[in-house]
């Protein structure tokens, strides 16, 4: 199997332009000369140094460079360096709770997050999450964790309800489950500033996260940003959140932090947590054996300096117009296509059996990962996923294709996935 540009290609020589990076991790596509080069060089300088021991000029810079481009208000933050992002989740979870025992609040053990929503799969990350299918085989094995609805406009935005007052009721639903919970339980909020693959690329309606962090701040609750799908460029902004015009309190990042070249992924803390932690014990309560692995920093600081050397975040922003112009132009009127959303390179295409009703198709036809096949079979890597609409039932199809995508991919992709649904839905 071989990768060229955008394409992968598998042992029979079969070439597939791949619209969704696998799961939104290959945002500069399968060569990059430039990132290649990068691991080669420090894989020849050094293998591995245990961080509780060293650290190395890769991560060091890299963490430089993420906080340079931090959303306004992190401050002098700190970024820790882990495996994945559900590691960068627990990691997450973990500094919270250290936070608010260093601030001798230790009844502060409750988290609120969102459903549908996804945040890893592992056993806290998972817990966090709100996929009721993903979690429920695990349920007995899962810590409680709250949950509140998440901005859904498609299905949860009323008739004539204007955009500022949806933003405004679903995030008061974060203030009324913190007064139910007691706000002197609470230690953190978890969300995605876009949804990723439990809802279809959401993004949140204007003024919602404003109100987020202002309850947050009313009531001494930290914000963690799940930025591992929607960060690091993929909604035509380094920070996902940066749109937003607001910062987290803590930010966990991975895949297209590195782009598939080595795994890596990443918690940034704002300055007011790390504070408090060096005031007060001033040691990280956590440690992983490949924190801040040399090699992986090292291919990760080359993906970010070529995103930014190359202006791909201007390239992110046209060709996600163009893709949604695309997709709305080919399948905007197909009545089975309830909803077209997304941002930057990050697009989905939610289906149903009755768009006057929304009534999702019945989740055992198994539509979504029909349309995955039939895709493959035309040369098209797309993300299918079911359980948007009450985590079974739900079928909706995610693309995210490279940063480096060109105005001709783009149109493929369209013609492709247009294709796809087409003959699925006739099946």
């Amino acid at each position: 199997m071989g990768g060229e540009g955008n394409y992968l290609i598998d042992d029979a020589g079969k070439r597939y332009l791949d619209a969704c990076g696998g799961a939104a991790v290959s945002c500069l596509g399968h060569d990059n000369a430039k990132v290649r080069g990068a691991l080669k060089a420090e894989l020849d300088n050094i293998a591995f140094a245990h961080s509780g021991f060293f650290t190395n000029q890769p991560a060091e810079e890299l963490a430089q460079f993420l906080i340079d481009r931090a959303p306004k208000g992190t401050g002098l933050g700190r970024i820790m360096y882990l495996g994945s992002g559900s590691e960068a989740m627990e990691a997450a979870l973990k500094l919270a709770r250290q936070y608010h025992l260093e601030r001798g609040e230790p009844k502060r053990s409750n988290i609120i997050a969102r459903a549908p929503s996804y945040h890893g799969n592992t056993l806290g990350a998972l817990a966090t999450g709100g996929h009721a299918g993903r979690r429920e085989p695990f349920q007995p094995l899962l810590m409680n964790v709250s949950h509140i609805d998440a901005a859904y406009e498609y299905r949860m935005q009323r008739e004539g309800e204007a955009e500022a007052d949806f933003a405004l009721r679903m995030a008061n639903l974060l203030e009324e489950e913190i007064q139910r919970l007691g706000a002197e339980t609470v230690m953190a909020f978890v969300a995605e500033p876009v949804v990723g693959a439990s809802l279809g690329t959401q993004p949140a309606p204007m003024g919602y996260f404003k109100r987020i962090r202002e309850i947050c701040d009313t009531y001494g609750i930290l914000f963690i940003a799940d930025e591992v799908m929607c960060g690091m460029g993929r909604t035509g902004s380094l920070f996902a959140l940066q749109q937003e015009g607001i910062a987290a309190d803590i930010t966990t990042l991975a895949k297209g932090l590195g782009a598939g070249y080595q795994p890596i992924a990443a918690v940034m803390a704002a300055e007011n947590v790390i504070r408090t932690i060096k005031d007060g014990s001033g040691t990280l309560w956590n440690g992983h054996t490949y924190m801040s692995h040399a090699i992986a920093t090292a291919g990760a600081l080359a993906v970010q300096q070529v995103i930014e050397e190359d202006n791909l975040l201007s390239n992110v922003r046209m060709r996600g117009e163009q893709l949604r112009e695309g997709l709305q132009t080919r399948l905007g009127q197909n009545p089975h296509v309830g909803d077209i959303r997304g941002r930057g390179l990050f697009w989905t295409a939610e289906l149903v059996e009755d768009s006057a009703t929304k009534k999702p198709f019945d989740a055992t036809l198994g539509l979504a990962p029909k349309i995955q096949k039939i895709a493959l079979d035309l040369g098209l890597m797309c993300y299918p996923s079911q359980g948007c609409a009450d985590g079974t039932q739900g079928d909706h199809v995610l693309l995210a294709p490279a940063y480096t995508s060109t105005r001709e991919e783009i149109e493929t992709i369209c013609d492709l996935i247009t294709q796809a649904i087409e003959t699925a839905l006739a099946l």
